[in-house]
């Protein structure tokens, strides 16, 4: 979810990459649905593992684990608490798709913020 919001509303200012501890080699089909509502597809997404993220390319770690998880250097690490909705109703999934949307907009607005002081 935070990897299709990323990519449509900061791709000037991010180039996103999601990826966890434990990928899997699908997007759960209510995941798949409640973006779809948002008019964003993740058909061509997939579960990434860690080893996938491009070395040297991380500005910004957003951790959504409960595992703690250092950040590379010179990157700052975001932790955020979100609820995990496998195996959970769909309103569910609507409501950690509605959290993760508001927390990656806020995301994207600092960068936003943090390029314009740099020009």
């Amino acid at each position: 979810m935070a990897e299709g919001f990323a990519r449509a509303y900061g791709a000037d200012v991010m180039e996103p990459y999601s990826a966890g501890l434990y990928p899997t080699n699908v997007v759960a089909s209510l995941t798949k649905k409640v973006m779809l509502e948002k008019n964003i597809d993740l058909t061509a997404h997939f579960p990434k593992g860690l080893e996938e993220i491009p070395p040297g390319r991380v500005d910004v770690l957003v951790n959504m684990s409960n595992q703690e998880m250092p950040a590379p250097p010179g990157a700052t690490l975001e932790k955020w608490k979100v609820r995990d909705p496998i195996g959970l109703s769909e309103d569910v999934f609507r409501e950690v798709a509605n959290e993760i949307e508001q927390r990656v907009m806020r995301l994207v607005l600092s960068l936003r913020v943090k390029q314009q002081k740099a020009i």
